[in-house]
């Protein structure tokens, strides 16, 4: 139950850092740990004591539910590629307007 305490003061965090950060790079990496907490939200959720994965022999009925573990991981890889493509965007943003910072760049965009 603390865990789940840990990781919705997690997310709060990372939703604050987004929309209070004046930075690209600090932008993105709270993009990355709310993304980060929100997976582990849902691993939270989908764990059941007393079983046992199904790759090992065992009764049925003792078989965690491989599908939350594998849209998991099929969001992890997603979100890599996700990051790196906003950290390429922000290397061109950054040859472009010379700046990481919001304000800078919205100034310079008119």
């Amino acid at each position: 139950m603390i865990v789940l305490y840990l990781v919705i003061i997690s997310i709060l965090l990372a939703f604050l850092g987004l929309g209070t950060s004046k930075n690209l790079i600090k932008s993105i990496m709270f993009l990355n740990l709310l993304q980060a907490n929100i997976i582990l939200l849902f691993i939270s959720f989908s764990y059941k004591a007393d079983t046992v994965p199904p790759i090992m022999p065992g009764t049925l009925e003792k078989m965690s539910d491989p599908m939350p573990q594998a849209l998991m991981i099929t969001a992890i890889v997603i979100g890599a590629s996700v990051t790196s493509l906003a950290l390429m965007f922000s290397i061109k943003i950054f040859h472009h307007f010379g700046t990481l910072d919001w304000d800078l760049i919205k100034k310079r965009m008119d």
